[in-house]
């Protein structure tokens, strides 16, 4: 597989205790799979998966993102806990290079190294690579999005304490066709009529942090969250 057809500059992106590197299908699929598969709740929140195969889980997720620009898909990998091992999936997408925005999503950690700060970490660099000016080292962007089911406390969570900024909640914005068999949480409110059997709706929590956000202080925010997660 080759490099992503990303919008910007692809590289490798790490810290002391992390490092993101594009995903690669053949290098770090098998790994991805074996430790998600007995974990199917990992899907819960999102529309695609769970998946019954490393094939399914490739074809799906991996193989169309890896061809759309508009998405750049990062593994996660420790340097602090397990050096070397993987630790999840984190990426960029619906990026657009004509308004300067993009969104942080797809932010899997396994069981295994949740609690440990790596999520904390990968989401702090794609922040400071999008956010930073070119002069920095960054790309100087507007606007980062963080989008997640509006139930999922976790998610939320994590994003109000990276300093994102609550906009709106998307009441009906997703619908997870046969959610009910896959496992997917929804907003627990009754669908239509004619609404496709075993179906659910999923609200949708728009937060996000902007340059200027980035310049007063979001900058500082992260980085005494990074700290606070070494220390802990």
């Amino acid at each position: 597989m080759s490099i992503p057809k990303f919008h910007f500059p692809v590289k490798d992106l790490s810290n002391d205790r992390v490092k993101l590197e594009p995903f690669i299908a053949s290098k770090h699929g098998p790994a991805f799979f074996s430790a998600t598969a007995p974990y199917p709740e990992i899907y819960a929140h999102i529309p695609r998966g769970p998946y019954d195969t490393e094939s399914a889980f490739l074809s799906d997720l991996i193989e169309p993102t890896h061809s759309d620009p508009d998405w750049l898909v990062f593994a996660v990998i420790s340097l602090s806990d397990s050096p070397g091992a993987l630790a999840g999936v984190i990426a960029y997408l619906n990026t657009s290079p004509v308004n300067l925005v993009t969104e942080i999503g797809m932010v899997i950690t396994f069981p295994a190294f949740r609690g440990s700060g790596l999520t904390v970490n990968a989401v702090s660099l794609l922040l400071q690579y999008a956010l930073d000016a070119p002069e920095q080292g960054g790309l100087g962007l507007r606007r980062v999005v963080w989008q997640t089911n509006s139930v999922n406390k976790a998610s939320r969570g994590l994003a109000e304490k990276m300093g994102f900024r609550f906009e709106a909640v998307l009441k009906w914005d997703r619908v997870f066709r046969d959610g009910e068999r896959k496992g997917k949480v929804g907003n627990g409110r009754a669908l239509p009529e004619g609404a496709g059997e075993g179906d659910l709706g999923r609200d949708t929590a728009i937060y996000a942090m902007c340059w200027d956000e980035w310049e007063e202080g979001g900058r500082e925010k992260v980085r005494d969250v990074m700290e606070k997660e070494i220390g802990a």
